[in-house]
Parts: structure tokens; sequence; C-alpha cells
């Protein structure tokens, strides 16, 4: 009896060491966080808002990846006087935090040039910010879109050279790029691949010099893939509420609602920095 009183009490004890043992855990969701603290943040004027449920926060730059179309939704990128660099490679990379089948691999791009006219175009670009430490993060494939030649290696690019030239200038700290592409009319399909994609019709750019869009500091642009090679990114200014509406994104969404309205109304006052009349000027 009183063996049997013991052993009822030694079931009891272990009830709670059982359980805890035969619980299931639940899955948390799985984040991509930076194993450092970020030295700079790519967002600190406000990444858009919209886009999908996964970004990757890296030193290079932010990114939110389009599973469906396999390219950013967009990208943003921080310009200092330390980040340009050149003659770093081209080493074209999947994306390995990105799930198999939500990005292409560089096989996808083989006879893309010929077929139609495209380069792989940097989001965020490798001359403004190859002096990171994760540069070759650059070259991974949902930073890259397939952009007509004449774009990327034209107006595009000497946009691109002004951001640069922006963080130069004498009491500039840092100059914010967010950029990303639209889906208006169909370009084409890679002729490399099978996997279901959609290239994109043409690209959007914001552009902010210092901490705040408020100074007014910002110019934004669009151009469709069919810009010619010699066109002046000037001509293709636009506001942010223009860019919204194209791009179905939210962008300065954390100010206040009042100077968000004035400010995507209008164009601001950068554009008299790198060459441009502000539009309606």
């Amino acid at each position: 009896m009183q063996g049997s009183k013991q052993c009822k009490y030694l079931a009891f004890l272990l009830i709670p060491f059982i359980a805890a043992c035969t619980t299931p855990t639940r899955q948390s969701a799985v984040t991509i966080e930076p194993q450092q603290p970020l030295p700079f943040d790519n967002c600190a004027v406000g990444c858009p808002t919209g886009g999908g449920p996964l970004t990757l926060n890296r030193q290079a730059y932010t990114l939110n990846n389009n599973g469906s179309t396999k390219f950013a939704n967009w990208v943003s990128y921080k310009i200092t006087k330390d980040t340009p660099a050149s003659g770093r490679s081209r080493d074209w990379r999947t994306d390995p935090d990105i799930p198999a089948g939500e990005t292409l691999d560089p096989v996808d791009y083989n006879g893309a040039n010929v077929a139609l006219k495209v380069d792989r175009g940097h989001q965020a670009n490798l001359a403004s910010m190859a002096g990171v430490a994760d540069w070759q993060t650059l070259n991974y494939l949902s930073n890259i879109t397939p952009q007509k030649a004449d774009l990327n290696q034209g107006p595009w690019a000497r946009l691109e050279d002004q951001e640069r030239s922006l963080s130069k200038a004498t009491g500039v700290e840092q100059v914010y790029v967010v950029t990303g592409p639209l889906y208006e009319h169909f370009v084409g399909t890679l002729p490399g691949t099978n996997k279901v994609h959609t290239i994109p019709s043409g690209y959007w750019k914001i552009i902010v010099v210092g901490s705040s869009p408020e100074t007014g500091l910002y110019a934004s642009f669009v151009m469709n893939q069919e810009t010619p090679k010699g066109a002046d990114f000037c001509n293709y200014q636009v506001t942010i509420d223009h860019i919204e509406e194209r791009s179905g994104l939210t962008f300065w969404s954390t100010l206040p609602q009042a100077v968000q309205a004035t400010l995507k109304s209008r164009p601001g006052q950068l554009p008299s920095r790198i060459g441009c009349k502000p539009k309606g000027a």
C-alpha cells in the first residue's frame, strides 16, 4: 500500500515534465535581421509602405521583394561620401535570403541582351554603394531587373551620376534614394527561363538630400523602358503623388497628413541642384 502511494506520488511529479517534453512548440514567423547594427539607416526619411511581405535589410540597401514578378517592389539606399567605389565585379548571384521560386537565377538572363536589348540593371547601383562591406549583395538578382540598354546606359545612368555628385557636395552628409519598377504594359519575357515573371515597363526614382523631405530638397522621376539613350532625365520629373498613383505605394507616411499632401503635390527644390529646372517652373 505504501509503495503504491509512492508510485502515485512519483507519477504526479512526472506529469509536468512529460507535458513539457511532448507539448508541440509553436513556430514563430521568420524575420531576416542584420547580424550587427547597420552603420546607417536606408529608411531614415521613410521607406515606402505597400508591396510584398518580405523586406530584406542590408547595409547596401533595404529591399522589398515581389515573389510574383520576381523583382523588387522597391529598393532604398543611402549614399554618403564613403559608399561609392569603382572597379567592383558584376558577379551575378541568386539571392540566398529569398525563397526559391520568388526570385531569378543568373541562367534566367541567358540570351536576354540579344533578344530584348536589356541589361542587368541594378536598382541600388553598384557605383554608388560598392564601398560598403556587403557590396556583393548589390549583384544579387533581387536587386536587378531587365532594363533596356538605352535607358540603363543613358538617362538612368546620368541620373545616378547626379546622385553621387550630390553626395560629394560640401554640406551634404547623405543622399537618400528609393527606386522601383512599374508594370503598365507588356515588354517581353526573358528567353532563357520558363519561370513566371513580369519585366518592368518603366521605373520611378525619388531622391532626398538631408534628413527629411520637409526641407524641400527632393526630386522625383519616372522613365519608361523605351526612353531614348540620349534623353534628358530632367524631362521626366513628376510629383510624388504621380508615383504613388502609378506604383500603388505610399511614401513619407510618417509625416503629418497636411505636410504629406503639400510635399507630394508639388515639385521639390532639388532639381536645380542637378542641372534641372523644377517641373512647372
